[in-house]
């Protein structure tokens, strides 16, 4: 703690130019004694030490002031012989005044508030013979938070030179009125402002109608500071509206309510009145009924500075060295640039390019093989290159209608992602995004087959004269085509007609716009958008395929059989999925499950535990499909398992998101009671042996299926990034890490655990980040994060969770927050906001500091990240994870499951 001494001593102020560094004084006893005395002073302020050695009967009075860059406050006033009576603070007050017609500028108002303070502290000293109950019923803690958004937005929008010529416009005589203060400042609300305006006013001891114009800059000055001791200084300044320095516990109640509200947290409005009684005790312990305001702002500015203490684990030297390391340089030369950059790119994507670059190259060679086969054809001669384009595009059609069957094949790319070691060279997580790629490379050769047919070929075909078309009467007949419509008349066209008719449709609806329903669509046709729309159209490829065989059957050009090839690429792919889509109707059917608890949270989030079908093993990360025959018997839509593979019970969290979901919460939701005897969730169900027990609607299971989360085991370190719904994934890790330390408590530690498991385990540590915008969301897992914090004392675990509603640490808005939040889990164990025993953080987090913080404590190690969320953070980790891994020794490999 660093503090700067000086003396006031006979009417006349010395400032040492000297810092003297004393050592934090450590304080063990009652809170409420702790910030009363001088050793509550806030690090890194001014604590300046006043003497003044009055004449009248040679009494001694201290007088610590706690001086910021804008403000004085007491900190504590102690009298040799308890005699610090009205008329000696008065005769320093006036010493004071006195001098502030003396120095400048800064040194008057700085005086002024001592002034002011002082005559604070004489009015309360005259109330000592007074009864201790104060009934206080003017608060202005509605109006303070109000102030602290209009001082946000102040701090950035506002032009203080046009504040200060608005002046010019409304003052009188050189002074501007309290009623156009909101004027000057644009502030919609009059009466705000003039609230505002006598806050600051009393802060600075004006008492005439107006103020000038330099008091007008201070004014700005303090509304637009953005440091948190000026935030909260105004906040108290409008909460204490007579000055007194008191606040009741009905007040505290209010303010805490109302910072709630702010922070849109509704389970701490509820328990205001016990969080209120909470500060109370801890602050009033003689029971007077009040607390000063500087003890509450002692308490609350502690905050800022324990939460930096608690990121600062790591040196900040070694940290300052990381980040110039990692500030971006770059190259002069373009073509060093140019190869860097290419680097970078295969070292991320060679698995990529490689399957890419192999397929591109089929592609390639098919259509250059077709193309020079008809080229040396007789159609040629007729049709030229638009034949030899049409043929070659349909040889990549054929190629691309089977490869687009083999990434959506679950059940074969899970068992080649357990079962064999190609995941080193296949990126089984991209399977879906090839899936797309084929689309379009698929739509593309559409595109040309179709065109130089329709376009080119066939009219040059109606075009032909009569020696011409004597070579082509082997494929279309003895007869010259009469027109144009006999060609879409026939089996081909009408096949081909229809086929891309249905592709359109499915592609149209596999969009985000539509398959997301982010279009708007008129009412009659808003059922054509959304995930059932997608779904459906989807399954018309039934239909394509069943049309493409026959139209690669009935061919113009080609008439033997064993040169109609499209069957024989088709083949393999149609039995593979085939097969897959009849073992999943086999084995969901032949898998019942009994439903054993139904839980619906806040957030419209509803939990399923169900049994453990004999045989279904699955780990941790992995998935299932979900389907209720009540909702829809052909729907099956796709959820993490949260339970971990030990246990004997399989669970999943569905969030209410659309049509499907909506209904399956209904249905369980008809069944469901208010829970008792201290059970979670807002209704709930469960099975009890050899009880009457709810009618649960039944369910399907299939699965498990393979995700990119299931590999966490093969890395030393992991960063688990959950948003929302998000976390699901990660909650059947932490539960296995977390049955893996309960074998290790139970006799065995982690290394002969490795030797008996096929499947070794390398984690030794676990950063799990759960961000969240409704502190509803933590009741989902509330059960784990309390276990994960009870069972795990040597700390391999780190729990964070995050929630964005409440305003970022350090705000003068969420300081009461943070506050509350200390008090209560010292003394209780538990976080006010998540309900758990772990601390929840505010806003958003940091998270270039969250990968320095990992680097810098595991170098040398492999970090397994992995994202679950929404697409909008997925750019910013995957190029993070490149950046650390690129510059620091600590090697970052990013996963990622979006929705």
């Amino acid at each position: 703690m660093y503090r700067q001494r000086g003396d006031f001593e006979m009417g006349r102020m010395e400032e040492s130019h000297d810092s003297v560094i004393d050592p934090v004084i450590s304080f063990s006893g009652h809170l409420g004694s702790a910030l009363t005395g001088s050793s509550a002073r806030k690090p890194g302020r001014k604590s300046t030490r006043f003497a003044e050695f009055l004449r009248q009967d040679q009494d001694l009075i201290e007088i610590t002031l706690d001086i910021s860059d804008d403000s004085v406050a007491i900190s504590s006033i102690n009298s040799a012989a308890n005699v610090a009576e009205d008329p000696e603070i008065a005769l320093l007050t006036m010493k004071l005044e006195k001098k502030a017609s003396l120095g400048s500028s800064v040194i008057n108002s700085k005086i002024r508030q001592v002034s002011h303070e002082l005559k604070r502290i004489a009015s309360l000293s005259s109330k000592k013979d007074q009864p201790p109950r104060v009934d206080k019923t003017v608060t202005g803690a509605k109006n303070a938070l109000k102030g602290l958004r209009f001082i946000s937005k102040t701090a950035h929008n506002a032009d203080q030179q046009a504040f200060l010529k608005r002046f010019d416009d409304l003052a009188v005589n050189g002074l501007l009125s309290r009623s156009d203060f909101g004027a000057c400042i644009e502030m919609d609300s009059k009466e705000f402002a003039g609230e505002l305006f006598d806050a600051l006013a009393r802060r600075r001891g004006i008492t005439t109608p107006g103020i000038t114009k330099a008091e007008l800059q201070e004014f700005l000055d303090q509304i637009t500071d953005q440091s948190f001791d000026s935030r909260l200084q105004t906040f108290f300044d409008m909460v204490d509206k007579n000055s007194d320095g008191l606040l009741t516990e009905e007040e505290v109640r209010e303010v805490i309510m109302l910072s709630a509200s702010a922070n849109k947290l509704s389970k701490l409005k509820e328990q205001a009145g016990e969080y209120a009684a909470l500060i109370m005790e801890e602050l009033d312990p003689n029971n007077l009924g009040y607390i000063m305001i500087q003890q509450l702002e002692t308490l609350l500015l502690q905050v800022p500075i324990q939460s930096a203490v608690k990121s600062g684990n790591y040196s900040h030297s070694l940290s300052q060295a990381l980040s110039q390391k990692l500030a971006p340089t770059k190259l002069q030369n373009p073509l060093r640039r140019c190869s860097q950059k290419i680097k970078y790119f295969l070292e991320d994507n060679w698995k990529r390019v490689w399957i890419l670059l192999l397929w591109f190259l089929m592609i390639a060679g098919l259509f250059t093989w077709k193309f020079i086969q008809y080229k040396n054809r007789a159609v040629y001669d007729v049709m030229g290159f638009c034949v030899c384009t049409a043929k070659g595009a349909a040889e990549t059609l054929k190629l691309n209608m089977a490869l687009i069957l083999l990434p959506v094949c679950r059940n074969t790319i899970t068992w080649l992602r357990n079962r064999t070691q190609l995941g080193v060279a296949v990126p089984f997580d991209d399977n879906l995004n090839f899936h797309k790629v084929i689309a379009v490379a698929i739509a593309i050769g559409i595109a040309f087959h179709a065109g130089a047919h329709l376009i080119c070929d066939f009219p040059r075909l109606l075009h032909t004269s009569t020696e011409e078309y004597e070579a082509m009467k082997p494929f279309f007949g003895s007869d010259k085509p009469p027109n144009y419509w006999w060609f879409l008349k026939g089996i081909e066209g009408i096949t081909g007609a229809v086929m891309v008719i249905l592709m359109v449709v499915a592609f149209t609806l596999a969009t985000p716009l539509f398959r997301k329903n982010k279009v708007k669509l008129p009412r009659p046709l808003q059922r054509i958008a959304g995930f059932n729309a997608f779904w459906y159209s989807h399954h018309l490829f039934m239909i394509v395929y069943t049309l493409l065989i026959i139209h690669g059957f009935f061919l113009y050009l080609t008439h033997k059989w064993y040169m109609k090839t499209t069957w024989m690429y088709l083949a393999v792919p149609v039995i593979l999925y085939g097969g897959e889509r009849t073992l999943r109707a086999f084995r969901s059917g032949s898998k019942p499950v009994q439903i054993l608890k139904v839980a619906i949270y806040p957030g419209n989030v509803l939990t399923l535990h169900m049994s453990k079908p004999q045989g279904f093993r699955y780990k941790s990360g992995q998935y299932m499909f979900v389907n209720c025959p009540a909702v829809s018997s052909f729907e099956w839509h796709p959820f993490s398992i949260t339970s971990a593979p030990g246990d004997d019970y399989l669970s999943v969290h569905i969030r209410t998101l659309g049509d499907w979901t909506r209904e399956l919460k209904n249905s369980f939701a008809e069944v469901c009671e208010p829970p008792m005897g201290g059970k979670s969730g807002l209704l709930r169900a469960d099975y009890m042996q050899g009880k009457t027990n709810p009618r649960f609607p039944r369910l399907l299971i299939d699965g498990p299926y393979g995700a990119p989360a299931q590999d966490y085991k093969k890395y030393d370190v992991l960063l688990l990034v959950g948003l929302g719904i998000g976390a699901t994934p990660f909650i059947s890790i932490l539960k296995d890490i977390v049955n893996h330390m309960k074998v290790a408590e139970e006799g065995e530690n982690i290394e002969n655990v490795r030797k008996h498991k096929k499947k070794t385990f390398n984690t030794v540590r676990a950063f799990f980040y759960w961000v969240t915008k409704e502190e509803g969301s933590f009741d989902w897992f509330k059960g784990v994060m309390n276990e994960v914090a009870e069972i795990d004392q040597k700390g391999i675990i780190e729990l964070h969770n995050y929630c964005t509603s409440v305003y970022e640490e350090g705000d003068a808005r969420s300081a009461l927050i943070a506050m509350l939040q200390a008090l209560n889990h010292a003394k209780h164990g538990v976080d006010i906001v998540s309900g758990t025993r772990v601390c929840t953080h505010f806003a958003k987090p940091n998270w270039r500091n969250v990968f320095k913080s990992i680097a810098l404590k595991h170098k040398d190690s492999r970090v397994g990240v992995f994202y679950c969320g929404p697409a909008a953070l997925i750019d910013d980790l995957r190029q993070l994870s490149l950046d650390f891994t690129r510059k620091t020794s600590t090697r970052f490999d990013f996963h990622k499951e979006n929705f």
